[in-house]
């Protein structure tokens, strides 16, 4: 959309009862980001409602029964109408952060969260085909040993 959120927000009338809308919305990049609160997995939140939801059902009409908003940015915090898409929730979840999609990344993934390489040799394998990097086990293991000696000298 080529019209700022500000001047969207700025109409008298539906958005009477969200009267600080407009100042709660950064449209300085390509999202529209939502500055307002947030709830623990990062979307925008006006008391109960959705930010995004509420922003496109006012900008683009109602979103239609059965579907939900997908963010094609993978931003959940931007309430840009044209980084959203209405679709189906097994759809929303094939395209998303849904458990099989979060199983296929961490598979992708060559190195820990601290950088160490999975290698053969640096990797433990589980059976349900998890994988532990044996660095930082090791790591975690001495800080504990440490721990419980101090824990038995006093």
């Amino acid at each position: 959309m080529d019209i700022a959120p500000v001047d969207l927000f700025a109409k008298p009338g539906r958005w009477a009862s969200y009267p600080s809308i407009a100042d709660r919305i950064d449209a300085s990049g390509d999202c529209w980001e939502w500055t307002g609160n947030h709830d623990i997995n990062g979307y925008g939140r006006l008391s109960y409602k959705l930010a995004h939801r509420l922003v496109y059902e006012a900008l683009c009409g109602p979103v239609p029964k059965g579907l939900e908003l997908d963010h094609l940015c993978r931003n959940p915090g931007c309430v840009n109408p044209d980084h959203l898409e209405p679709v189906t929730h097994a759809e929303n979840m094939r395209r998303g952060y849904g458990f099989k999609s979060a199983s296929r990344n961490k598979l992708a993934m060559t190195h820990c969260k601290r950088g160490h390489a999975f290698t053969d040799a640096n990797t433990y394998r589980f059976t349900n085909g998890a994988r532990r990097c044996r660095t930082c086990h090791r790591d975690r293991e001495r800080v504990e040993r440490v721990k419980r000696k101090a824990l038995s000298w006093t």
